[in-house]
């Protein structure tokens, strides 16, 4: 297998694939970038992913973004780590759903709160979005408290999306959301966080 290289930086949602890539035993280097250096906007990196953000993945086939799209290509190239369920079209699809929803509606809303830029360029604007993120995010709680269906996230069998699923989980307290409020994925936060793969891209990430 050849090895790859991982563009990250602490903090953001590229942790999913990070976990996905130790859970699946990928060999990779690690490149961190400095968001607050604006290394994401370098020309060098740039000619990476001229996207400018992370997770990016560089492979002997050219470069993957994007964390649903990541995970998706982990699992399938490892399938002997059985990240996902490559023998069910429906249960693969169901991992999709839960991807696509923490990349376009939890990240979305999380987002708000410091990046008002990108939909607004009125300062009250950006407060307004702000404020609002409590609510959203506590809504999005709501919702995936009720999507646990076991001790992963789509029952018995750990998957990709369960790292996401940790990842935008480890924002929620940070945003405003009671977590009291949703035991379940509390608890489920805490079995995924045990994790080795887990706790050793955590450390990576530092």
């Amino acid at each position: 297998m050849p090895r790859w290289t991982f563009y990250s930086a602490p903090g953001t949602c590229a942790l999913a694939t990070h976990i996905a890539l130790h859970e699946a035993g990928a060999d990779f280097d690690l490149v961190k970038l400095d968001f607050g250096a604006g290394q994401q906007q370098s020309p060098e990196y740039l000619r990476v992913n001229p996207k400018g953000r992370v997770p990016a993945l560089a492979t002997e086939h050219g470069v993957l973004t994007e964390t649903p799209a990541l995970l998706s290509f982990v699992a399938q190239r490892f399938p002997a780590a059985k990240l996902a369920p490559l023998d069910d079209p429906f249960a693969f699809a169901r991992m999709q759903e839960l991807t696509s929803y923490l990349a376009a509606t939890a990240h979305v809303a999380h987002a708000h709160k410091r990046r008002g830029a990108r939909w607004a360029d009125d300062p009250a604007a950006h407060e307004s979005m702000r404020v609002k993120v409590p609510q959203t995010m506590t809504a999005c709680a709501a919702y995936l408290e009720g999507q646990i269906t076991g001790p992963w996230a789509m029952g018995n069998d750990y998957n990709v999306a369960d790292g996401y699923l940790f990842t935008i989980g480890s924002w929620l307290d940070a945003d405003g959301v009671d977590m009291a409020q949703f035991p379940k994925l509390t608890a489920y936060l805490t079995r995924v966080a045990a994790r080795p793969a887990v706790q050793r891209a955590l450390e990576d990430a530092r």
